[in-house]
């Protein structure tokens, strides 16, 4: 090459879109799927530890909460036993979905602290172990939610289960990125998780967990369970395993967009501090 000619410059790398970015992410979290289950697997261990009933501890509260309900509730509302007993059911096991997915997202950062440092991964993997730790109680709340119904009913309507699907998976993504959102927002801010502690209780009320929605309807409250996620969970869920049917549409979508918003925020917050939420550990 004559002296006079500058060797040709290196071409720089072409910027990737946000949808090969997000796919990469996305790929970056399979490859460590031994990891983070292992870290699943390690919390249940850990947290039964030494205990005779094991997982059978998460599924005592919900039982015996459905059990005080019923003696309280069921006649003040005028419902049959066999009727209440599944629906206050199936509302106290989403209740305790809802709790611990807030709960233990909130600390999901600050538990995998000791991991943050020490293996690179995307920071999406802690929140998901809090989401995959809770989702296990769940799916066992499920279980016996549906023994209840044959117990209560002498039936259950299997026909109808497979609409269960669909909304496990609208749970599944709102659970792990509203641990996310959580998460962040309690390594910022650390009141977060006793200020949700009241936020939850105040929900709790406002939400048809254990009385139907037609109530607040009939007195003119009917925005309050119309304009409430919460209330659509309830209903994808209950609609299938006590009435046999699917919920509306509506519904779905709403749910839909609901898990789309927090995909967006949850995605976004995260874009936004990955790099230095190390720093504020």
């Amino acid at each position: 090459m004559p002296a006079h000619v500058s060797p040709p410059m290196p071409l720089a790398p072409a910027r990737s879109s946000p949808l090969h970015a997000l796919a990469d992410y996305f790929y970056q979290i399979w490859r460590r799927r031994y990891f983070w289950w292992s870290l699943v697997k390690i919390e249940l261990r850990t947290r039964y530890r030494g205990t005779y009933l094991g997982l059978g501890w998460s599924l005592l509260n919900p039982i015996l909460m459905t059990i005080v309900m019923c003696l309280v509730f069921a006649k003040l509302f005028r419902q049959p036993l066999a009727t209440y007993a599944p629906f206050v059911l199936s509302g106290l096991a989403f209740w305790n979905y809802l709790t611990g997915i807030v709960m233990d997202g909130c600390h999901s950062f600050r538990r995998g602290e000791a991991y943050i440092r020490q293996h690179p991964a995307p920071l999406a993997i802690y929140p998901l172990k809090a989401s995959l730790v809770v989702g296990i109680h769940f799916v066992m709340a499920l279980l016996v939610l549906l023994g209840t119904v044959w117990v209560a009913r002498g039936s259950v309507p299997w026909h109808a289960l497979w609409l269960l699907l669909p909304a496990l998976g609208l749970f599944a993504v709102l659970g792990w990125t509203t641990a996310i959102v959580m998460g962040v927002v309690n390594v910022w801010f650390e009141d977060t998780a006793q200020l949700s502690q009241v936020v939850l209780r105040a929900l709790f009320y406002a939400t048809p967990v254990f009385y139907n929605g037609d109530m607040l309807r009939k007195h003119g409250l009917g925005w309050v369970v119309d304009w409430n996620p919460l209330a659509a969970c309830l209903e994808v869920l209950r609609a299938p395993v006590l009435d046999g049917r699917p919920a509306s549409l509506y519904t779905y979508g709403f749910l839909a967009a609901v898990a789309l918003g927090m995909t967006l925020l949850a995605g976004l917050i995260l874009w936004k501090v990955e790099r230095k939420l190390i720093f504020h550990l």
